[in-house]
């Protein structure tokens, strides 16, 4: 199995696409200049899979989810400008189009009945939404702290690199990792878990990240962009890296943990994801 890694200059915050756009950040991940490359056979961290999408079924896919995000966006410029009458023109667009995607729309409903305390229906469409997409409750984003160090990922899907006709879908994510503790510490390991939307769950470990077992010393980080397939839409990533501190002679490694964070087609406002019950 072949994997890539890609380690990107730092920008201001990779993590925050409402401050710099999702479009931005793809850019900023594919961009040439400060991209090291790095290939082995056996670690997962990624895999590149080539090839070119055909088919009218790929365009119509890529089309709608297009619609959708611009709608998106134009909603968020339209209320930023106190254009009501716009926004709520483009809220109703949004709203029929949401209503053509069962996800969407049980999303909707379930987060209409909890603020309505409907419980009784927000339970129905909580079962229902579970069976269509079980990692619905999670964020494309996490945030998790041991022992000092921080560790940040967030992901997006990759539509250039997919092809949804063959049930490939491609996605890019990006982690910071921060030392907040007061001991330089070095990254040895790393162990993910990937599930998709099926349940089937694979494990993966290797040395290192991208080619390397980077040293992080107090109040400093480290980021690096890398990528995963799945043969479905959706899916959850989690893992841990496993360190060790370099202060001290012969000390025990450690495990430092990688939340949950989910892997999906359709972007959902991180506000929209805290709706479970």
């Amino acid at each position: 199995m072949q994997s890539l890694g890609l380690k990107i200059n730092a920008i201001q915050n990779p993590f925050d696409l409402k401050s710099i756009g999702k479009s931005q950040w793809i850019r900023i991940l594919h961009r040439k200049p400060g991209i090291i490359a790095c290939s082995s056979t056996d670690d997962g961290e990624g895999v590149d899979r080539n090839g070119n999408g055909n088919g009218r079924d790929s365009n119509s896919f890529f089309s709608r989810r297009e619609t959708y995000s611009l709608l998106k966006q134009q909603l968020s410029v339209a209320a930023r400008f106190e254009n009501y009458k716009e926004a709520a023109r483009i809220r109703d667009s949004l709203r029929s189009f949401e209503e053509e995607e069962p996800v969407l729309r049980l999303r909707r409903l379930l987060k209409e009945a909890i603020e309505e305390e409907r419980f009784q229906d927000a339970s129905k469409y909580r079962d229902e939404l579970l069976i269509l997409a079980p990692y619905f409750h999670l964020k494309s984003s996490s945030d998790c702290t041991t022992a000092g160090i921080r560790v940040q990922v967030r992901s997006v899907y990759i539509e250039g690199r997919s092809q949804p006709i063959k049930n490939e879908y491609f996605f890019a994510y990006r982690i910071r990792i921060t030392n907040n503790s007061d001991r330089p510490v070095q990254l040895l390991r790393r162990h993910w878990i990937i599930t998709d939307v099926c349940g089937k769950t694979e494990n993966y470990w290797g040395n290192g990240i991208i080619g390397g077992q980077p040293v992080i010393y107090p109040r400093t980080g480290f980021e690096y962009s890398s990528a995963c397939p799945l043969h479905t839409s959706s899916g959850r990533m989690e893992g841990d890296f496993e360190m060790k501190h370099i202060d001290t002679i012969g000390l025990a490694t450690f495990n430092v943990s990688i939340a949950p964070f989910s892997l999906t087609i359709l972007e959902v406002e991180d506000d929209d994801a805290d709706i479970t019950m």
